[in-house]
Protein backbone atom coordinates (compact mmCIF):
# COMPACT_ATOMS: atom_id res chain seq x y z
CA UNK A 1 0.00 0.00 0.00
CA UNK A 2 1.37 3.53 -0.69
CA UNK A 3 -0.77 5.11 1.85
CA UNK A 4 -2.11 7.34 -1.19
CA UNK A 5 -5.95 8.35 0.02
CA UNK A 6 -7.99 7.79 -2.80
CA UNK A 7 -10.24 10.91 -3.99
CA UNK A 8 -13.84 9.87 -3.20
CA UNK A 9 -16.26 9.26 -6.69
CA UNK A 10 -18.96 11.91 -5.83
CA UNK A 11 -16.00 14.81 -5.21
CA UNK A 12 -14.26 13.66 -8.78
CA UNK A 13 -17.58 13.77 -10.51
CA UNK A 14 -18.08 17.12 -8.92
CA UNK A 15 -14.62 18.73 -9.74
CA UNK A 16 -15.63 17.40 -13.52
CA UNK A 17 -18.59 19.17 -13.73
CA UNK A 18 -16.85 22.15 -12.09
CA UNK A 19 -14.50 22.89 -14.25
CA UNK A 20 -15.97 23.20 -17.45
CA UNK A 21 -18.46 25.82 -16.02
CA UNK A 22 -15.69 27.76 -14.68
CA UNK A 23 -13.78 27.57 -17.85
CA UNK A 24 -17.20 28.78 -19.84
CA UNK A 25 -17.74 31.66 -17.44
CA UNK A 26 -13.54 32.98 -17.50
CA UNK A 27 -13.98 32.45 -21.60
CA UNK A 28 -17.46 34.59 -21.33
CA UNK A 29 -15.64 36.99 -18.73
CA UNK A 30 -12.55 37.90 -21.11
CA UNK A 31 -14.69 37.84 -24.07
CA UNK A 32 -16.40 40.57 -23.24
CA UNK A 33 -13.83 42.26 -20.82
CA UNK A 34 -12.11 42.41 -24.48
CA UNK A 35 -15.64 44.02 -26.12
CA UNK A 36 -16.06 46.34 -23.22
CA UNK A 37 -12.53 47.62 -23.71
CA UNK A 38 -12.85 48.62 -27.10
CA UNK A 39 -15.92 50.15 -27.29
CA UNK A 40 -15.17 52.01 -24.33
CA UNK A 41 -11.66 52.76 -25.46
CA UNK A 42 -13.40 54.37 -28.56
CA UNK A 43 -13.22 58.15 -29.12
CA UNK A 44 -17.29 58.45 -29.55
CA UNK A 45 -17.86 56.42 -26.76
CA UNK A 46 -18.94 59.20 -24.18
CA UNK A 47 -21.30 60.98 -27.10
CA UNK A 48 -23.18 57.26 -27.55
CA UNK A 49 -22.94 56.99 -23.81
CA UNK A 50 -25.44 59.37 -23.06
CA UNK A 51 -27.28 59.28 -26.03
CA UNK A 52 -28.29 55.09 -25.82
CA UNK A 53 -27.52 54.77 -22.25
CA UNK A 54 -28.04 57.36 -19.33
CA UNK A 55 -29.73 56.37 -17.04
CA UNK A 56 -31.75 59.36 -16.00
CA UNK A 57 -33.10 58.94 -19.20
CA UNK A 58 -34.21 55.25 -19.00
CA UNK A 59 -36.02 55.83 -15.64
CA UNK A 60 -37.58 59.20 -17.08
CA UNK A 61 -38.96 57.08 -19.77
CA UNK A 62 -39.86 53.97 -18.26
CA UNK A 63 -43.68 54.61 -17.00
CA UNK A 64 -44.65 55.46 -20.55
CA UNK A 65 -42.54 51.90 -22.38
CA UNK A 66 -44.05 49.72 -19.24
CA UNK A 67 -47.78 50.81 -20.21
CA UNK A 68 -46.63 50.23 -23.62
CA UNK A 69 -45.35 47.28 -22.51
CA UNK A 70 -48.41 45.78 -21.02
CA UNK A 71 -49.74 46.84 -24.59
CA UNK A 72 -47.95 44.00 -25.99
CA UNK A 73 -48.58 41.31 -23.16
CA UNK A 74 -52.47 41.59 -23.72
CA UNK A 75 -51.47 41.45 -27.63
CA UNK A 76 -49.49 38.67 -27.22
CA UNK A 77 -51.55 36.77 -24.94
CA UNK A 78 -54.66 36.80 -27.66
CA UNK A 79 -52.35 36.17 -30.43
CA UNK A 80 -51.06 33.14 -28.68
CA UNK A 81 -54.20 31.46 -28.02
CA UNK A 82 -55.90 32.54 -31.73
CA UNK A 83 -52.42 31.16 -33.42
CA UNK A 84 -52.89 27.92 -31.63
CA UNK A 85 -56.14 27.43 -32.04
CA UNK A 86 -55.99 28.14 -36.18
CA UNK A 87 -52.93 26.09 -36.35
CA UNK A 88 -54.22 23.02 -34.49
CA UNK A 89 -57.46 23.32 -37.24
CA UNK A 90 -55.20 24.23 -40.04
CA UNK A 91 -53.21 21.44 -39.13
CA UNK A 92 -55.82 18.71 -38.78
CA UNK A 93 -57.29 20.13 -41.98
CA UNK A 94 -53.98 18.81 -43.86
CA UNK A 95 -53.56 15.06 -42.86
CA UNK A 96 -57.03 14.26 -43.44
CA UNK A 97 -57.14 11.18 -46.13
CA UNK A 98 -59.28 10.66 -48.64
CA UNK A 99 -60.40 12.23 -52.00
CA UNK A 100 -63.22 14.50 -49.95
CA UNK A 101 -61.26 16.22 -48.18
CA UNK A 102 -59.12 16.90 -50.81
CA UNK A 103 -60.15 20.39 -51.08
CA UNK A 104 -59.56 21.18 -47.85
CA UNK A 105 -55.61 19.46 -47.99
CA UNK A 106 -55.37 22.34 -50.89
CA UNK A 107 -56.80 25.51 -49.24
CA UNK A 108 -54.57 24.34 -46.29
CA UNK A 109 -51.46 24.10 -48.01
CA UNK A 110 -51.98 27.79 -50.11
CA UNK A 111 -52.84 29.33 -47.03
CA UNK A 112 -49.87 28.07 -45.34
CA UNK A 113 -47.04 28.92 -48.57
CA UNK A 114 -49.05 31.83 -48.98
CA UNK A 115 -49.00 33.22 -44.90
CA UNK A 116 -45.62 31.63 -45.00
CA UNK A 117 -44.37 33.56 -47.98
CA UNK A 118 -45.19 37.38 -47.22
CA UNK A 119 -43.30 39.06 -44.20
CA UNK A 120 -45.07 39.60 -41.14
CA UNK A 121 -44.16 42.99 -41.23
CA UNK A 122 -45.77 43.54 -44.75
CA UNK A 123 -49.15 41.79 -43.50
CA UNK A 124 -49.27 43.98 -40.75
CA UNK A 125 -49.18 47.37 -42.70
CA UNK A 126 -51.53 45.72 -45.66
CA UNK A 127 -54.19 44.69 -42.99
CA UNK A 128 -53.31 47.79 -40.39
CA UNK A 129 -53.63 50.03 -43.08
CA UNK A 130 -55.49 48.55 -45.58
CA UNK A 131 -58.73 46.91 -44.31
CA UNK A 132 -59.06 50.24 -42.12
CA UNK A 133 -59.05 52.35 -45.55
CA UNK A 134 -61.16 50.42 -47.14
CA UNK A 135 -64.25 51.43 -44.21
CA UNK A 136 -66.45 48.02 -44.93
CA UNK A 137 -69.89 48.11 -43.35
CA UNK A 138 -70.46 46.91 -40.14
CA UNK A 139 -65.88 46.10 -39.76
CA UNK A 140 -63.82 47.39 -37.22
CA UNK A 141 -61.62 50.19 -38.70
CA UNK A 142 -58.94 49.45 -35.21
CA UNK A 143 -55.61 48.95 -36.68
CA UNK A 144 -54.96 47.47 -33.28
CA UNK A 145 -57.39 44.61 -34.74
CA UNK A 146 -55.89 44.39 -37.74
CA UNK A 147 -52.51 44.98 -36.76
CA UNK A 148 -53.39 41.46 -34.70
CA UNK A 149 -55.07 39.22 -36.86
CA UNK A 150 -52.34 39.82 -39.68
CA UNK A 151 -49.76 38.74 -36.89
CA UNK A 152 -52.05 35.84 -36.19
CA UNK A 153 -52.37 34.65 -39.62
CA UNK A 154 -48.58 34.80 -40.24
CA UNK A 155 -47.85 32.75 -37.27
CA UNK A 156 -50.20 30.55 -37.62
CA UNK A 157 -48.95 28.98 -40.97
CA UNK A 158 -45.24 28.56 -39.14
CA UNK A 159 -47.21 26.77 -36.40
CA UNK A 160 -49.71 24.76 -38.36
CA UNK A 161 -46.25 22.89 -39.82
CA UNK A 162 -44.97 22.37 -36.21
CA UNK A 163 -48.17 20.66 -35.83
CA UNK A 164 -48.14 18.61 -38.86
CA UNK A 165 -44.88 17.49 -38.11
CA UNK A 166 -45.78 16.34 -34.79
CA UNK A 167 -48.78 14.16 -36.16
CA UNK A 168 -46.60 12.96 -38.98
CA UNK A 169 -43.88 11.96 -36.05
CA UNK A 170 -46.47 10.08 -34.28
CA UNK A 171 -46.24 5.67 -36.15
CA UNK A 172 -48.54 4.36 -38.27
CA UNK A 173 -49.24 1.53 -35.79
CA UNK A 174 -50.77 4.31 -32.55
CA UNK A 175 -53.56 4.75 -35.42
CA UNK A 176 -53.65 1.55 -36.89
CA UNK A 177 -54.23 0.42 -33.02
CA UNK A 178 -57.10 3.14 -32.13
CA UNK A 179 -58.55 1.64 -35.16
CA UNK A 180 -58.53 -1.95 -33.65
CA UNK A 181 -59.79 -0.84 -30.73
CA UNK A 182 -63.27 0.59 -32.65
CA UNK A 183 -62.36 4.78 -32.81
CA UNK A 184 -63.53 6.36 -35.72
CA UNK A 185 -60.62 8.45 -37.36
CA UNK A 186 -61.82 11.70 -35.15
CA UNK A 187 -61.88 9.71 -31.84
CA UNK A 188 -58.11 8.36 -32.80
CA UNK A 189 -56.88 11.56 -33.88
CA UNK A 190 -57.91 13.63 -30.42
CA UNK A 191 -57.67 10.50 -28.12
CA UNK A 192 -54.34 8.67 -29.63
CA UNK A 193 -52.29 11.71 -32.01
CA UNK A 194 -52.97 14.85 -30.69
CA UNK A 195 -51.65 14.49 -26.87
CA UNK A 196 -48.74 12.34 -28.57
CA UNK A 197 -47.77 14.99 -31.49
CA UNK A 198 -47.72 18.23 -29.28
CA UNK A 199 -45.59 16.37 -26.71
CA UNK A 200 -43.17 16.02 -29.46
CA UNK A 201 -42.86 19.39 -30.70
CA UNK A 202 -43.77 21.29 -27.69
CA UNK A 203 -40.12 22.78 -26.80
CA UNK A 204 -40.34 23.81 -30.76
CA UNK A 205 -43.75 25.85 -29.93
CA UNK A 206 -42.01 27.40 -27.21
CA UNK A 207 -39.21 29.05 -29.12
CA UNK A 208 -42.42 30.48 -31.64
CA UNK A 209 -43.93 31.34 -28.49
CA UNK A 210 -40.49 33.43 -27.87
CA UNK A 211 -40.41 34.71 -31.52
CA UNK A 212 -44.41 35.93 -31.14
CA UNK A 213 -43.56 37.89 -28.11
CA UNK A 214 -41.45 39.70 -29.76
CA UNK A 215 -42.90 40.18 -33.04
CA UNK A 216 -45.73 41.92 -31.44
CA UNK A 217 -43.47 44.86 -31.48
CA UNK A 218 -44.22 44.67 -35.14
CA UNK A 219 -47.17 46.89 -34.53
CA UNK A 220 -45.46 49.79 -33.98
CA UNK A 221 -45.36 50.24 -37.36
CA UNK A 222 -48.92 51.65 -37.96
CA UNK A 223 -49.15 53.48 -34.53
CA UNK A 224 -50.09 50.95 -31.78
CA UNK A 225 -48.63 52.30 -28.31
CA UNK A 226 -46.23 49.50 -27.36
CA UNK A 227 -43.23 49.58 -25.65
CA UNK A 228 -41.19 50.13 -29.17
CA UNK A 229 -43.70 53.26 -29.70
CA UNK A 230 -43.49 54.71 -26.72
CA UNK A 231 -39.96 54.82 -26.50
CA UNK A 232 -40.14 56.26 -30.25
CA UNK A 233 -42.33 58.87 -28.79
CA UNK A 234 -40.02 59.58 -25.56
CA UNK A 235 -37.14 59.95 -28.25
CA UNK A 236 -39.30 62.01 -30.55
CA UNK A 237 -39.42 64.42 -27.67
CA UNK A 238 -36.03 63.97 -25.96
CA UNK A 239 -33.56 63.40 -28.61
CA UNK A 240 -32.16 60.81 -26.74
CA UNK A 241 -32.45 57.22 -27.20
CA UNK A 242 -32.00 55.42 -24.35
CA UNK A 243 -35.74 54.80 -24.42
CA UNK A 244 -35.29 51.87 -26.35
CA UNK A 245 -32.53 50.60 -23.94
CA UNK A 246 -35.33 50.32 -21.46
CA UNK A 247 -37.82 48.60 -23.91
CA UNK A 248 -35.27 46.38 -24.97
CA UNK A 249 -34.92 45.18 -20.75
CA UNK A 250 -38.52 45.01 -20.79
CA UNK A 251 -38.31 42.41 -23.50
CA UNK A 252 -35.19 40.69 -22.37
CA UNK A 253 -37.03 40.15 -19.37
CA UNK A 254 -39.79 38.33 -20.41
CA UNK A 255 -38.20 36.54 -23.04
CA UNK A 256 -34.86 35.23 -21.49
CA UNK A 257 -36.84 33.08 -18.92
CA UNK A 258 -38.96 31.66 -21.59
CA UNK A 259 -35.80 30.67 -23.48
CA UNK A 260 -34.53 29.00 -20.54
CA UNK A 261 -37.57 26.64 -19.81
CA UNK A 262 -37.47 26.10 -23.81
CA UNK A 263 -33.49 24.70 -23.21
CA UNK A 264 -34.78 22.83 -19.77
CA UNK A 265 -37.72 20.81 -21.49
CA UNK A 266 -35.85 19.94 -24.88
CA UNK A 267 -33.26 18.59 -23.02
CA UNK A 268 -35.95 16.44 -20.57
CA UNK A 269 -37.07 15.60 -24.21
CA UNK A 270 -34.28 14.42 -25.48
CA UNK A 271 -33.25 12.76 -21.90
CA UNK A 272 -37.35 10.97 -22.58
CA UNK A 273 -36.62 9.90 -26.05
CA UNK A 274 -32.77 8.26 -25.23
CA UNK A 275 -34.49 6.21 -22.05
CA UNK A 276 -37.02 4.61 -24.46
CA UNK A 277 -39.94 7.20 -24.21
CA UNK A 278 -40.38 6.65 -20.90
Amino acid sequence: MTGRKSRPRGGKQREDRLVPVLVSVLSIVVVFGIIGWAVGSAEQWPRIRSQFFDPAAIMDAFPGVWRGFLTNMRIWVICLVATALLALVLAVGRTFEGPWFTPIRLFVTVYIDLLRGIPALLLVLLFGFGIPALQLPGVSTDGVVWGTVAIVLSYSAYVAEVYRSGIDSVHDGQRLAAKALGLTQWQALIHTVLPQALRNVFPALLNLTIALQKDVALLSVIGVRDAVREAQIYTARTFNYSSLIAAAILFMLATVPLSRLADHLSRKDRERRLQGGK
